[in-house]
């Protein structure tokens, strides 16, 4: 691969010996683990325990000799993963898909980790090769998380770079980087349709996604054609449940009350934890239909995948109950799956404010109003 991608683009199989080496001498790294996997365990512990962890962590990395093999030593923690805090993982729309030729995945974005992960996940189990994932260099202040994402075949976007000049040449890198993926390396792409989660459950897609991924288009070719040659697809996905859907409705309060919201060192890595090991109910994953279309500007193309993400979202029982408990919903769910929801949203909504309480149901509800919002525009 060109070296110019050197700084954002995953490690290669002959970077993979030093990376472990490093990785598996980390402090930091250790104690993560550890704190992790023993977090009920006395403090005092916590010295044996780091260096029976390290032990343990260099005997498997003494095994593995390819990124891919690397990637089958996190299988069977994520396959616990879905077993311990998933009630069901379905899938719609990938037989309709041809995944013969790579294809761009721009996907809804709830979980910091997890929403592609399951698409990873999703593509694994029916034989497809895993995806190639975009990760903000915000998260990567840490150089051991920074090691270990790269490992995981992420590439860096460079969103802390500063000034006008160097933010467009950082763009017109990823672009180029992306179309090299696609073209060259024949790898799966995943991408989330903006910056940030969808704290609020409205999915929206920022055009300027969609205008740096077109930075690399040849003069000489039409918007509408390279946009169809980057086989973009929409990606929904849908959780039952939000492990952090305390923490973002407390979050959304205060960037309104404050008019900004000031986030701490480590809580991107706290939601990643809490993504991974809260319960989230039933979760859904649905492929929708190829961009085409002789679309002319980037904000055509970003209605056409927040047309798609919407349409393939599925509305839980948190849903119905969350806009019945806003005033918005006549309807209910069936009975034993309203109690639940219930249950489940009352046992949220005690633990916040009046004004932090409708911010969670607004979360859960939206997905269900713009669903309904949409059937209403197209009736």
């Amino acid at each position: 691969m060109t070296h110019k991608f050197d700084k954002i683009k995953p490690f290669s199989n002959a970077e993979l010996s030093t990376v472990l080496q490093r990785l598996a001498n980390k402090k930091d790294f250790i104690m993560t683990l550890v704190k992790f996997k023993f977090a009920k365990w006395p403090r005092a512990s916590y010295p044996l325990l780091s260096l029976i962890t390290k032990m343990f962590i260099k005997r498997k990395f003494a095994d593995i000799n390819s990124l891919s093999e690397f990637q089958i030593l996190v299988e069977p923690y994520m396959r616990r993963m879905i077993k311990k805090t998933c009630a069901e993982l379905t899938v719609s729309g990938l037989d309709t898909l041809g995944l013969s030729k790579p294809c761009l995945f721009v996907s809804n974005h709830r979980d910091i980790a997890l929403d592609p992960a399951f698409v990873n996940w999703v593509l694994h189990i029916n034989g497809q090769d895993t995806v190639r994932i975009a990760v903000g260099d915000n998260l990567l202040h840490k150089d051991w998380v920074a090691d270990l994402i790269r490992l995981n075949k992420c590439f860096v976007v460079e969103r802390s770079v500063e000034g006008r000049r160097e933010k467009l040449a950082a763009a017109k890198l990823l672009s180029e980087y992306i179309e090299h993926t696609l073209k060259n390396d024949r790898q799966h792409i995943w991408i989330a349709q903006r910056e940030g989660r969808a704290k609020d459950g409205i999915d929206l897609t920022n055009p300027a996604i969609v205008s740096m991924l077109s930075l690399n288009k040849p003069k000489d070719m039409s918007f509408g054609d390279y946009i169809r040659d980057l086989r973009i697809v929409p990606v929904s996905l849908s959780y039952e449940f939000d492990p952090c859907d305390i923490h973002k409705a407390k979050e959304l309060y205060q960037a309104e009350q404050e008019g900004k919201y000031d986030k701490p060192d480590n809580e991107d890595m706290q939601s990643i934890v809490s993504g991974i090991t809260g319960q989230k109910g039933k979760v859904h994953v649905h492929f929708g239909k190829l961009v085409g279309g002789d679309f002319e500007n980037a904000k055509q193309v970003a209605s056409y995948i927040d047309k798609e993400v919407l349409h393939g979202l599925r509305i839980y029982p948190t849903s119905i109950e969350a806009a019945r408990l806003l005033g918005r919903q006549d309807m209910r769910a069936s009975s034993q799956n309203a109690e639940m929801a219930h249950a489940y949203l009352l046992e949220r909504l005690a633990r916040l404010s009046d004004a932090e309480q409708r911010k969670l149901l607004l979360m859960y509800a939206n997905p269900l109003i713009r669903k309904q919002e949409q059937n209403t525009e197209t009736a």
